[in-house]
């Protein structure tokens, strides 16, 4: 017996090798492209730099390109907020330099074909890449720190009752209170939900990277928002690389209703609305006990004549949504892809990038861009937003 146990013991042991080795090659091919097509594409190709523009160019990627794990590393998985900062920027820098890098080398290929020579079809292709790459890159920046736009929506729900037709949803997601200090963004967010009158606020997850100890400043001013009805919170993904019932705690602690697959009921004008949120999808492989999506907990008691608002935060969590006969189902997530052109491989795992759908014959997903961001301090053709949902009664 002892010999058979052996055989697929021994088996198993080369496809565990083979796992971290499959990694670790994906990883290198990844950040190979990422910093060596922008490298070639500015330094090298048919550009004819003086040597001293090349090396130093070679320099800049090389230094870049050995920075950039070591302060991931530390800033991610060691939560050093200074590395975490170099890190994040230069992902996003590099990204940014990499797609119109590529953009470059295609007006390269025109120019070729227009019968424009070297040194002059290189160094006007690295002009455009600089060019368009830092404005954009600038602008990014400034779109990731302000205070997001409000984005307006209107859902009809026919299942919901003429005393709630009207009634003011403002969603919140994705804040990711991080390595940069936003505190004082924070304040302005807060500001621009308590001007909006809503009836009920949300906000859908991925709250902050870090610990409410470490996030306090940045979280405090959600303490000060109003709503007439309810202010709701469910936990993101995010929340389970840090402390996820620790937010569950601190938000409580602010005053809002975490709703950790269960349900509160709102009622007004006489009519009433079903108020649920479930866990993150990841939440049961954190291995905290009792973090798990659950709808079913979730919805334990609610009368199923109502309509019910369910928060979730992954747009993927729409299936179990429509399964269970959920009239609307807000999440985030996705940041709408964050910096262009992102968004198509957002799509690859998610349903949805962002904006209102409908999933069966009942249920209605609307998709947030997020308010805040993570990692890159960049937003490139998707603003972040705060959204006021508008509720209308009616077919």
């Amino acid at each position: 017996m002892a010999t058979t146990d052996a055989v697929p013991a021994a088996a198993e042991r080369p496809r565990s090798l083979l796992r971290p080795l499959a990694f670790a090659g994906t990883l290198v091919v990844v950040l190979g492209l990422l910093f060596g097509v922008p490298w070639w594409s500015l330094v090298m190709a048919g550009n004819d730099w003086p040597a001293a523009v090349q090396a130093g160019g070679t320099v800049l990627f090389a230094v870049a390109l050995v920075a950039f794990p070591v302060t991931m590393f530390l800033g991610h998985g060691r939560r050093v907020d200074w590395a975490a900062r170099i890190g994040d920027t230069i992902l996003g820098a590099v990204w940014i330099l990499f797609v119109w890098a590529v953009a470059g080398d295609l007006l390269r290929l025109a120019l070729f074909a227009g019968g424009v020579a070297d040194p002059v079809r290189s160094r006007v292709a690295a002009l455009f890449t600089v060019v368009v790459a830092a404005g954009l890159g600038l602008w990014g920046y400034r779109e990731a720190m302000r205070v997001p736009r409000v984005r307006r929506v209107e859902v009809r729900i026919p299942r919901l009752g003429a005393g709630l037709d009207g009634l003011r949803i403002v969603q919140l997601t994705d804040t990711h209170y991080g390595p940069i200090d936003r505190a004082a963004w924070s304040r302005g967010v807060t500001e621009v939900v308590n001007s909006l009158d809503a009836d009920i606020v949300t906000h859908t997850g991925d709250i902050a990277d870090g610990t409410p100890q470490q996030r306090t400043e940045q979280s405090a001013p959600l303490g000060d928002i109003r709503a007439k009805l309810a202010r709701v919170y469910i936990t993101g993904n995010h929340e389970y690389f840090g402390d996820a019932q620790g937010w569950l705690d601190r938000m409580q602690a602010l005053g809002w209703e975490p709703l950790h697959n269960r349900h509160v009921v709102v009622e007004r004008g006489g009519d009433r609305l079903v108020v649920a949120g479930v866990d993150d999808r990841t939440a049961a492989g954190s291995g905290l006990e009792g973090h798990r999506a659950d709808h079913a907990l979730a919805l334990d008691g609610a009368d199923p004549a109502l309509p019910v608002l369910l928060l979730a935060h992954q747009p993927k969590q729409i299936d179990a949504a429509v399964a269970h006969g959920i009239d609307l189902q807000l999440s985030g997530h996705t940041h709408g892809g964050q910096i262009w052109p992102f968004h198509y491989l957002v799509r690859v795992d998610q349903p949805v990038v962002q904006g209102l759908t409908r999933h069966g014959e009942r249920t209605q997903l609307f998709t947030s861009r997020g308010t805040g961001f993570w990692g890159p301090p960049f937003r490139v053709f998707a603003p972040s937003e705060i959204t006021l949902i508008t509720l209308r009664a009616g077919a």
